[in-house]
C-alpha cells in the first residue's frame, strides 16, 4: 500500500499556556516546530471567569493553569509571529468566549488576515461549567444568549470557525457514565440549536451551516472498547437528531465532528509512570475505528496528577500520537469494527439508554431547566460517589493505587521539584504591573485607543436590548477594554449565578453496616460531638480562589454528611475572608480547603492567618488538592493540620483523620477504634 492511500492523520494539539503571553507564545512556536498541527490555548482562571489579574479573587491564580489575557495587547503578544490565517486554533474558553474571540479577530485583522479564512474553535459550552468546571459567570439565560449571538455572528462573518465545542469531557471528569456523557451533551446541543433557531438571527435555510459548524469535545477513559462504542453511539444519535428535529438533509452537515482530550480523572499520583499506558489505551478508543475517529486529539502528560507538565512531558504526549499515526498501519484500513456483533450490541444499548435520558431531560424543560433545578448536578455527584465507592472497596482496581502497590523507586520522580513545571510566584506581580501600565497608557501613542467608557456603555445598552452582542464586544476590544471591564459591564446587566452544588440531594454511596469502615467513623463522629457537648460536629468545606473543579470537595462533603457531620458547603469561588466569616458564623469544628489550580501556597496561609486573628486557632484546617510534597511540608509548617492529595483515595479514612484532628485541636484523648 502506498503512502498516498493512507488516511490523513487527525489534528495533533497540546493544551498549553501559562505564566504570561510572551512565555506562552514561545511555547507555541516551539510546539509547532516539533510537528504539532494545531494550537490549543489554555487560559488562566481570572481570564476564564471575567476578572482582571488585580481583582481580589484572582490572587494566587494568575498564569497558573493557563495564560492571562486581559486585553488586546496580551492577545497580540500571545500570537506574535504566528500567522493566524494559516493556523487552526482551539480556545478553551466559555463564559468569556465572545470576548476572547473578539480579541482574536482584531489581532488577525491587524495581521492583515482575511477573517473569513480563520479556522479554529471556541469551546463556548456554558452548561458543563455549571456542572463540573465552575467557570460560569452569568445566569443560564444570558449565557445562552451570548452563545447564540456568537454562533449567529460566526456563521455570517467567520464561516470556517467552530463557534461552539459542546464539551462532555468535563462531565466524565465529574463522574458521568457513558450514557450520561452522551445524553447531557446532546441535551446541551438541543438547547443551543433551539435557541439559535428561535432567535430569528439565522434563516431556516442556513441552519445546515449552523449544524455543520457545531463540534464536540469528548472524553475517552481507559475502558476503551466501551468508549469507542460511545463514540459510535454519539454519531448515530447526532445524525438522527439533526435530521428529525432540525430537518438537516445534507449528510455532510450532519456528520458528528469531535475532538478529544483523553481522560485525566484516571491519571494517578501513585506510580505515575502507569499513566503513559493509560493515555495510549485511551487514545486508541478514539482512533481505532475509522467511522468514529476523532478530528483532533490532545493527550495529557504522565505527570498531570503531580502538577504542571513541563515542555518535555508535553512533547512525550505529542510523540505518542505521532508514533500511532506515522509508524503503525492504523490509517491504512477501513473501519475494522464493521460487522462486529459485539460492538453493534453495545452501541445499540448505549443509543437506547442515552435516548431515554435525553427524553427525561426534555420533559423537564431541557438542559437549562435541568441545570437550574439541580437535577444534572446531583446525578453527576452520585455517579462520581458510586465510582469512588467502587475504588475504595477494591471492586474497581486502579493499578498502583488499590492494587499492585509495591514499587521500585521511581527515577522519573526522584527529584519531584524538577519533575513538574512551577510557575514563578513573581509572575503575578509582573502581570499586574503590565495590566496597570496598559490601563494608564491605552489612550496614548502608539495605540491611541478611544476611551473605553463609551464602548462599555454601548455594550450595556446592547445587553439590555436584543441586539447581537458581538459587534459591541468587538468595539470594546478595539477600544482597549480589559477582560474584567467587559465582564463587569455584563455582570451589571445580567447579574451573576451560583450553581447548585448537588451535595444535599446526592444519595448515600457507601453502606454503613455494622463493622464497616463508615460505621466506625460515624461512631467516632458521634462520640466526639458528645465529648464536645454539641449535637453534631460541623465541618466547613471551602473552595477559595477561582478553581471551579469541585468534584473532590463535593465527594468529601457528601461522605462527611454520611458520616454524621453537619456540612457547610457553599460551592466555589470564595475569598479567604468569606470562608473564615462562614466558619465563625457557623461555629464549625474544622475547615477543609480544596484547591487544584496551584493557588494553595497563597490562599491557605491567608485562611490560617485570618482564623488566628479571629482567635479561632482551635479550628483545624485541612488542605486537599494537587499539592506537591514540598508545598505540603510548607503548609504543615504554617499550621495546616493535614494535607491530602489524589493518592489519598480512601475518603472514609480521610473523614476519620479529620475527626482525629478535631479531637487533637480540642485536647481530647485519641479514640480507640478497633481496626
Amino acid at each position: 500500500m502506498t503512502e498516498r492511500q493512507k488516511d490523513r492523520p487527525w489534528l495533533m494539539r497540546t493544551y498549553a499556556g501559562h505564566s504570561t503571553a510572551e512565555a506562552s507564545n514561545e511555547l507555541y512556536r516551539r510546539n509547532l516546530a516539533k510537528g504539532q498541527t494545531g494550537l490549543s490555548v489554555a487560559f488562566d482562571l481570572p481570564t476564564q471567569t471575567g476578572y482582571d489579574s488585580d481583582h481580589v479573587l484572582a490572587r494566587g491564580e494568575v498564569g497558573r493553569v493557563g495564560v492571562p489575557v486581559a486585553h488586546l495587547g496580551d492577545m497580540r503578544r500571545l500570537f506574535q509571529d504566528i500567522p493566524l490565517e494559516q493556523m487552526n486554533t482551539s480556545m478553551t474558553i466559555n463564559a468569556t468566549a465572545m470576548w476572547l474571540l473578539a480579541l482574536y479577530q482584531v489581532v488577525a485583522e491587524e495581521q492583515g488576515a482575511d477573517i473569513t479564512r480563520l479556522q479554529g474553535t471556541t469551546q463556548n459550552d456554558i452548561v458543563k461549567e455549571y456542572l463540573s468546571r465552575g467557570t460560569h459567570v452569568f445566569p443560564p439565560g444570558p449565557s445562552l444568549r451570548l452563545t447564540t449571538d456568537m454562533i449567529a455572528y460566526t456563521v455570517s462573518h467567520i464561516p470556517r470557525w467552530n463557534p461552539i465545542n459542546i464539551c462532555s469531557y468535563h462531565l466524565q471528569e465529574a463522574g458521568a457514565t457513558p450514557v450520561q456523557e452522551i445524553a447531557y451533551a446532546m441535551s446541551t446541543a438541543i438547547a443551543v440549536l433551539d435557541a439559535v433557531r428561535d432567535s430569528g438571527q439565522v434563516p431556516q435555510e442556513r441552519m445546515g451551516d449552523v449544524v455543520g459548524r457545531i463540534s464536540f469535545f469528548v472524553n475517552a477513559g481507559v475502558r476503551f472498547i466501551e468508549e469507542m462504542c460511545k463514540m459510535r453511539a454519539f454519531g448515530r444519535i447526532w445524525d438522527t437528531l439533526t435530521r428529525e428535529r432540525y430537518g438537516i438533509e445534507n449528510p455532510k452537515h450532519r456528520r458528528f465532528r469531535y475532538g478529544v482530550q483523553v481522560n485525566s480523572l484516571g491519571l494517578t499520583e501513585a506510580q505515575p509512570e502507569n499513566n503513559v499506558q493509560r493515555i495510549v489505551l485511551e487514545m486508541l478508543a478514539v482512533t481505532l475505528s475509522k467511522d468514529a475517529r476523532a478530528r483532533a486529539v490532545q493527550l495529557p502528560a504522565w505527570n498531570e496528577a503531580l502538577g504542571l507538565p513541563r515542555p518535555w512531558d508535553q512533547q512525550w504526549s505529542l510523540r505518542i500520537q505521532q508514533v500511532l499515526a506515522y509508524e503503525s498501519d492504523l490509517l491504512e484500513y477501513e473501519d475494522i469494527f464493521e460487522g462486529s456483533k459485539v460492538i453493534e450490541a453495545k452501541v445499540e444499548e448505549l443509543v437506547a439508554e442515552a435516548t431515554a435520558e435525553i427524553g427525561r431531560i426534555q420533559e423537564m424543560g431541557g438542559a437549562m431547566a435541568a441545570v437550574e433545578s439541580g437535577y444534572l448536578k446531583s446525578q453527576l455527584v452520585s455517579s462520581h460517589a458510586e465510582r469512588r465507592a467502587r475504588i475504595e472497596s477494591g471492586e474497581e482496581k486502579i493499578i498502583g493505587v488499590n492494587a499492585f502497590e509495591s514499587t521500585e523507586p521511581n527515577p522519573l520522580t526522584a527529584d519531584l521539584d524538577t519533575a513538574i513545571q512551577t510557575v514563578d510566584p513573581a509572575v503575578e506581580a509582573r502581570v499586574i504591573a503590565s495590566l496597570q501600565h496598559w490601563r494608564d497608557t491605552r489612550y496614548q501613542p502608539p495605540f491611541n485607543h478611544p476611551r473605553p467608557c463609551k464602548a462599555l456603555e454601548k455594550l450595556k445598552e446592547a445587553a439590555r436590548g436584543t441586539d447581537n452582542l458581538m459587534e459591541a464586544t468587538l468595539e470594546c476590544a478595539r477600544a482597549g477594554v480589559t477582560t474584567g471591564e467587559w465582564a463587569g459591564a455584563l455582570r451589571e446587566v445580567f447579574g451573576e449565578f451560583r450553581a447548585p452544588t448537588g451535595v444535599s440531594s446526592a444519595p448515600v454511596a457507601v453502606p454503613a453496616e455494622e463493622g464497616s469502615a463508615l460505621s466506625e467513623v460515624r461512631r467516632k463522629v458521634e462520640l466526639t460531638a458528645k465529648d464536645l457537648g454539641v449535637g453534631k460536629l460541623r465541618f466547613l468545606v471551602g473552595k477559595p480562589g477561582l478553581d471551579g473543579h469541585s468534584n473532590g470537595a463535593e465527594q468529601i462533603a457528601v461522605r462527611a454528611r454520611d458520616a454524621g457531620f453537619e456540612v457547610v458547603y457553599q460551592g466555589i469561588r470564595l475569598t479567604p475572608e468569606q470562608i473564615v466569616d462562614a466558619a465563625l458564623a457557623e461555629d464549625v469544628h474544622a475547615v477543609g480547603l480544596s484547591i487544584l489550580s496551584g493557588s494553595h501556597a497563597q490562599l491557605v496561609p491567608d485562611v490560617l492567618e485570618r482564623l488566628r486573628v479571629a482567635g479561632a486557632t482551635d479550628i483545624p484546617v485541612i488542605a486537599g488538592g494537587i499539592i506537591p510534597s514540598g508545598d505540603a511540608e510548607q503548609l504543615r509548617a504554617a499550621g495546616v493540620a493535614a494535607v491530602f492529595t489524589p493518592k489519598d483515595f480512601d475518603i472514609t479514612g480521610i473523614i476519620g483523620r479529620i475527626v482525629d484532628e478535631i479531637r487533637t485541636a480540642n485536647k481530647l484523648d485519641p479514640l480507640e477504634v478497633p481496626a
